[in-house]
């Protein structure tokens, strides 16, 4: 067996992968499961997001790990 093949969604072009991902979108919107972020929401999390990256950049700045025990 070729392991290399691909199989599934990595065996789709772009332009499928993002029609499906659209319709699954616009269906978890129609039956109420789809989540939106409100402004407080998207602001926290991409704190969140900047806290992480400056603590991986300060680990690897001073090559050991940064938390306190």
């Amino acid at each position: 067996m070729d392991t290399n093949k691909k199989r599934g969604f990595a065996n789709l072009d772009k332009d499928t992968l993002k029609l499906i991902a659209q319709r699954g979108g616009v269906a978890a919107h129609l039956v109420g499961n789809a989540h939106e972020f409100s402004r407080e929401e998207a602001r926290a999390a991409g704190s969140k997001g900047g806290l992480a990256t400056a603590a991986k950049k300060r680990e690897a700045k001073l090559g050991g790990s940064t938390e306190t025990v």
